[in-house]
C-alpha cells in the first residue's frame, strides 16, 4: 500500500534524499570505520528533519557490505548508496532477507488507517527475526519509525531486546521525542541527535519538488516549517500557507470574532477531516507560537499581523490561561480525529474557545 507523507510528519518519501544531516552521516560513518559500532542508535529529532531518511542511508550502507570508496586520507566518505544498487532496491521493495522496518500498522477498517501505535507483538517480531541467522552472512539490520509510537508493553519489549543484542545485529530507532522514551531504553542506545534543518536547506528541498514556486510562498512555507523538510512539504501539498493565512485574518477580530465570517470559516471543514487536521496543527502550532513569544523567545512572521496579534493574545489572556487554552484545543483535535466529531463544530468550538479566553 502507497502512503502519502503523514499531515505535517515525516520525512518525504523520497528516502533515498539525506538533505542537510551531513554531521549525523559523519559521525556514524566514524564509528563503523573505528570497528566499535554500537549495536542500538536512537536517531532523535523534530519530525521531518531526515531521520527516517538517514536510517535508511544506514540501513543500505550496511547491508551492502559499507564499501563506499573511501575519502584520501582514510576520512569517512559517504553513506550513500546507488538506488540502483541490488540492495538499494530489495530494500525499498521489502525483499531484503536481512531486513526490517517495523512502523505502526494499518486497521482492518474499509478505510485503512494507521493504527495510533506499535504493538507488543510487532516488537516480539524484532527478536525472533534479529535471532536468527544472517540470510546473507553480515548484518541484520532494523528501523523503527517511531520508537515513541510503541506501547508501554512494546517498550518493555524491546527493552529485553537491547539487554541481550545478538551479534552482527544493529537497530535504528527514530524518535521524535526521545525524552518520552524510558530512561533505561535509551541509555542502551548511541544517542545521534538531529537538528532541525537550515531555511536554505528547508527552501532548496521545496525548489526541487515544485520549480515554479514562488519566493514569497517559499519564505513562508519555510517559516512554518521551523527546520523540518518534511513539515514544509506537507503544508504545501495541503495548502497549508493559505490556511494559516485565512486563519490569522480571522483571529484579528479578537477579543470580537467576526462571527459571519466565522461561520463562513467552519463550514470549509464539514466534510474535510484532513483540512480539520491541519487547521488543528496550525492553530495549536499559532498559540505555542504565542507563549514562546511571551517566554521571551522567538516566533516566525508568516504574516504581516502575526506578532502584534500574538502580543496582543497574551495581553488579554496571560501564560497560564494561553496554556490552558493551547492544551484543551490540542485535546479537542485529537478527539476530533479519533472519534470523527463533525468537522465545522469543531472549528466553532476551537475559535469560540480562544475567543473566551481572551475576554474572561
Amino acid at each position: 500500500m502507497n502512503e502519502q507523507p503523514e499531515l505535517l510528519g515525516g520525512a518525504p518519501t523520497d528516502r533515498c534524499t539525506l538533505i542537510g544531516q551531513e554531521a549525523a552521516e559523519q559521525a556514524f560513518l566514524r564509528a563503523w570505520h573505528s570497528g566499535r559500532l554500537a549495536h542500538a542508535w536512537l536517531l532523535s529529532g523534530p519530525k521531518g528533519v531526515g531521520k527516517a531518511s538517514l536510517a535508511f542511508h544506514i540501513a543500505r550502507f550496511v547491508l551492502a557490505g559499507g564499501h563506499s570508496q573511501p575519502a584520501l586520507f582514510g576520512a569517512p566518505d559517504s553513506l550513500a548508496i546507488a538506488p540502483d544498487h541490488p540492495v538499494s532496491r530489495r530494500i525499498a521493495s521489502g525483499g531484503h532477507a536481512d531486513f526490517r522496518l517495523v512502523e505502526r500498522g494499518w486497521t482492518d477498517d474499509k478505510q485503512p488507517r494507521r493504527r495510533s501505535e506499535i504493538t507488543v507483538d510487532e516488537v516480539r517480531d524484532i527478536g525472533a527475526f534479529l535471532s536468527m541467522t544472517p540470510a546473507e552472512g553480515g548484518w541484520r539490520v532494523v528501523i523503527v519509525d517511531a520508537v515513541d509510537e510503541i506501547n508501554r508493553n512494546g517498550a518493555n519489549a524491546l527493552l529485553k531486546i537491547l539487554e541481550e543484542p545478538p551479534k552482527q545485529a544493529l537497530l535504528l530507532l527514530v524518535a521524535h521525542n526521545a525524552g518520552r522514551l524510558l530512561p533505561t531504553l535509551r541509555s542502551r542506545c548511541r544517542l545521534l541527535a538531529l537538528p532541525p534543518l537550515s531555511p536554505s536547506a528547508v527552501i532548496a528541498a521545496l525548489r526541487r519538488a515544485d520549480p515554479k514556486l514562488d519566493n514569497e510562498e517559499a519564505a513562508g512555507l519555510t517559516q512554518l516549517a521551523e527546520g523540518s523538510i518534511g513539515r514544509a512539504m506537507a503544508l504545501h501539498s495541503q495548502g497549508g500557507l493559505a490556511l494559516y493565512r485565512d486563519m490569522v485574518r480571522l483571529l484579528e477580530g479578537l477579543p470580537h470574532l467576526r462571527i459571519s465570517e466565522l461561520h463562513d470559516f467552519a463550514d470549509r471543514f464539514a466534510r474535510q477531516n484532513e483540512g480539520l487536521k491541519l487547521l488543528g496543527v496550525l492553530l495549536t502550532g499559532w498559540l505555542a507560537q504565542a507563549l514562546r513569544l511571551a517566554a521571551g523567545g522567538s516566533t516566525h512572521d508568516v504574516s504581516p499581523q502575526d506578532v502584534s496579534l500574538q502580543r496582543r493574545l497574551m495581553q488579554q489572556t496571560g501564560i497560564e490561561r494561553c496554556l490552558s487554552l493551547w492544551e484543551g484545543l490540542q485535546t479537542l483535535f485529537d478527539r476530533a480525529d479519533a472519534v470523527n466529531l463533525d468537522g465545522r463544530q469543531v472549528v466553532l468550538n476551537a475559535f469560540l474557545a480562544v475567543e473566551k479566553a481572551c475576554r474572561s
